[in-house]
């Protein structure tokens, strides 16, 4: 955010101008200047695209809603401009200068020269044309590794801020309860903890460069029936309180995040577009969140029709209000004409216009949008001849040689080892088969949120504007020695066999097979992973799997590599395949990271976010299943993950020894004190993940078997050993108990240290003393691991 500082004033310098004064006064002066007309039009957004020769933006014109006249709007004012530079392939700098011409028009259009707070989408890097594209969340989720998460979303806070960019839609903070969403690549996860502790830090790392942080989807949306893209949501208030919102209140309180996104869904019948005690009650009253509510996309129109629960567009605008939505977006619908009206009718009370413009005015403000000495041109055109725009093209980077670095430290950390017979890494390979609908397609390492896949698929002659390596690119360069032959095989989703037979002669001939399986990324059915692109089981998409059983019936060794979306079910190879490797989509650096996991250049260190489960319909299901979750005699579905939640192998060996328990017994308002030994016993450097999970055997409530309550990673040198502390707050245990309120209850509890969910090394048993007691959203998040010097 922008600081308030010295500028020089003038006794005419409207209040509102001046940062010398308060924000709170500044913004009460500027609410008692406005018209109606005004204060309404701080309240929504209008979807735009930059111009390519850095002209003035355009409305762009989406199915979903009618044309805007700009020209007639911005007299009034306008509160928010969506996504200029992700709407269509600009040239950065010129998007930027058009951006720039843009803000002077708004501020020049309205009476208090008051510009629009610009926003784009995020979520796997700045969504725009020549950007870097880095790993999609779950990758992030795979690192288990906070601080690099928050050094990625610094990076790209600044690339966003150079051209001029205030917000950004991202992270998404939905808990992965059903992979057959299609939105599971957006996730961190299927765990609470993981998924606040890695949501935080990228909105640190993104609030760090002054752009303001859009937590979403707030809350439900990742738990819709069958995994239906905007379905509803049947869920109790434990299970929302447990598992759907821990993330959201660490990224309000500990990431201090600005702005908040509502959901699509309703749960039990409530929208969480008009749930008061959600938007208000919970975020704002309880919790403190004192930033923008934000509308998903048309979200408050779907309030009229959608979910039927208001008769108009003035019925939806009031209630999106009342309940505690602040903006509108994408674009002019609800709160235009139709709000006015019901207003100046008495339908809809002022007051709830004013509260929701002092929150888009206050951030404005901190922003330094109504600064006196506010200036729209961006760092990265500062010094230009802004009246030469063809002399701008080229000179803005967003793919410089460090995001890159970056983007591929991300990538090699989250990729995921998830078997192997001691084929990997390889050893100079004679002749290598690479086969798979995945083997040579560019965009195999994108999610559905970068910009090639976005959008640039809307415009097929204009070029990806960055740099993908294929694998068969990556291969080549990392075993320039072998002999590498490609073969398709079969699409990812077509259904073809009629390659398999060329893919299985290849692969009797050579010494290793590299199967490149997995996901397409899409929107609304253009792909098999992505929003809108469901899944009707977890099995491999279109033929991928009787092309895997035909590679693993020649007898050459299989390797299996997945660039997906979500985890899938891979039948036999989970016990046949010589190695399987994980990937999610893993970014523009992402096969180089893949290559250097085969050779054995990168020792992996990735854990699961989500279990890779063993069969393809056993769902919905997560590791954070009760006992009656668990396989049983009275069932004949059973729901064993293959590879269990945090699990992942290295190229070394870790051992876990030396356990020291301070004390087994703490009162409830206390903490326990734990120590243990991680020595690698391999001969090769590399990095554990030591998790700590929580397993209360007696609750009055059902709670799950065991679930994550801290994490470290530890590097360590060959024959390294490092000494841990672990303090774990009683606060850790607690859980919503029967009449709503967080409870820590006496009792005892098992504290396992462990390699993943399904690989325990040593076991605390302790107990929690005293009284019950009530903990809030203050409580102590985080069991800490510290280095014994």
């Amino acid at each position: 955010m922008t600081a308030n500082v010295a500028v020089e004033t003038t006794p005419e310098t409207p209040v509102w101008n001046d940062p010398a004064r308060d924000v709170d006064t500044r913004v009460s002066a500027l609410i008692d200047a406005m018209t109606l007309q005004e204060k309404i039009a701080q309240l929504y957004g209008v979807w735009v695209g930059a111009s390519a020769e850095g002209g003035e933006v355009a409305p762009h014109q989406h199915e979903m809603e009618e044309a805007v006249d700009l020209e007639s709007l911005l007299p009034a004012g306008l509160g928010q401009l969506t996504r200029p530079f992700g709407t269509a392939p600009v040239d950065p700098a010129l998007g930027a200068l058009s951006l720039l011409r843009t803000q002077r028009r708004i501020a020049a259009a309205n009476r208090f020269g008051i510009p629009a707070v610009a926003h784009e989408e995020c979520l796997a890097g700045f969504a725009t044309w020549r950007a870097t594209a880095y790993p999609v969340p779950l990758s992030w989720g795979a690192t288990f590794d906070p601080g690099l998460i928050r050094r990625m979303a610094a990076a790209i806070g600044r690339d966003m801020r150079s051209v001029g960019v205030h917000q950004g839609l991202a992270p998404v903070l939905d808990v992965v309860r059903d992979a057959r969403w299609g939105r599971v690549e957006e996730t961190i996860g299927e765990d609470p903890y993981l998924v606040g502790t890695i949501g935080t830090a990228y909105v640190q790392g993104l609030q760090s460069a002054g752009v303001v942080a859009t937590l979403k989807h707030f809350a439900g949306y990742s738990a819709s029936r069958a995994g239906r893209n905007l379905a509803p949501v049947g869920m109790g208030p434990r299970e929302r309180a447990d598992v759907l919102l821990p993330p959201f209140e660490m990224a309000v309180r500990e990431g201090g995040a600005r702005s908040v996104m509502h959901a699509y869904t309703d749960t039990d019948g409530i929208p969480a577009a008009a749930d008061e005690d959600l938007l208000t009650g919970l975020l704002r009253d309880t919790w403190g969140f004192d930033g923008t509510v934000v509308a998903d996309y048309f979200g408050i129109a779907f309030l009229h029709t959608l979910h039927g629960v208001a008769g108009d567009w003035a019925d939806a605008a009031h209630a999106a209000l009342r309940a505690g939505v602040d903006v509108e977006l994408p674009t002019v619908k609800t709160f235009g004409a139709p709000l006015a009206e019901a207003v100046a009718e008495g339908r809809v009370p002022e007051s709830l216009i004013d509260r929701a413009l002092r929150r888009v005015l206050t951030q404005k403000a901190h922003l330094g949008l109504l600064d006196a000495d506010w200036d729209p041109v961006p760092a990265a055109l500062a010094g230009a001849d802004l009246d030469d725009p063809e002399s701008l093209r080229g000179s803005v980077d967003l793919d410089t040689p460090e995001n890159r670095e970056l983007a591929r430290a991300v990538a090699e950390e989250g990729i995921v080892l998830l078997a192997n017979d001691g084929t990997l890494p390889l050893h100079r390979p004679r002749r290598i088969a690479l086969v798979g609908p995945n083997a040579a397609e560019p965009t195999a390492v994108l999610g559905c949120y970068s910009f090639p896949l976005h959008v640039g698929v809307h415009h097929p002659h204009v070029p990806a504007g960055l740099d993908l390596p294929t694998l068969q690119d990556a291969l080549a360069r990392e075993f320039p020695d072998a002999e590498l032959t490609v073969v398709q095989g079969t699409g990812v989703d077509d259904g073809d066999v009629l390659g398999i037979a060329e893919a299985v002669a290849d692969a009797r001939d050579a010494d290793v097979v590299i199967a490149a399986l997995g996901d397409r990324a899409g929107l609304f059915g253009r792909g098999t992973s992505g929003e809108g692109c469901d899944a009707e089981s977890l099995a491999l998409p279109g033929a991928q799997q009787q092309l895997l059983d035909a590679l693993l019936d020649t007898g050459t060794p299989v390797v299996a590599v997945l660039l997906a979306g979500r985890p899938y079910a891979l039948g036999r190879a989970v016990d046949e395949a010589a190695a399987i490797v994980q990937s999610f989509f893993p970014g523009a650096e992402g096969t180089t990271a893949l290559a250097g996991v085969l050779s054995g250049r990168t020792n992996p260190s990735g854990r699961l976010p989500v279990s890779v489960p063993r069969g393809p319909g056993a769902q919905p299901a997560t590791y954070l299943g009760a006992r009656l979750a668990q396989a049983s005699e009275v069932s004949n579905i059973d729901p064993t993950a293959a590879f269990g939640f945090g699990h992942g192998l290295s190229y070394t060996s870790f051992t876990y020894g030396d356990l020291t328990v301070e004390n087994e017994q703490a009162g409830t308002d206390g903490e326990f004190r734990l120590a243990l030994t991680v020595r690698n016993d391999g001969e090769r450097p590399g990095a554990e993940v030591v998790q700590l999970y929580l397993h209360d055997p007696v609750a009055s409530v059902v709670q799950p078997v065991q679930r994550l309550v801290g994490y470290t990673r530890v590097p360590l040198a060959p024959g390294q050993a490092r000494r841990l502390r672990v303090t774990v707050p009683a606060d850790v245990a607690s859980f919503t108990g029967r009449d709503g309120r967080r409870v820590v209850e006496p009792g005892e509890l098992e504290l396992r240290l462990a390699a993943s969910s399904t690989d325990v090394r040593l076991t605390a048993r302790v107990t929690l003393t005293g009284p019950e007691r009530h903990v809030d959203h203050t409580r102590r998040f985080h069991a800490v691991f510290n280095p014994v010097p």
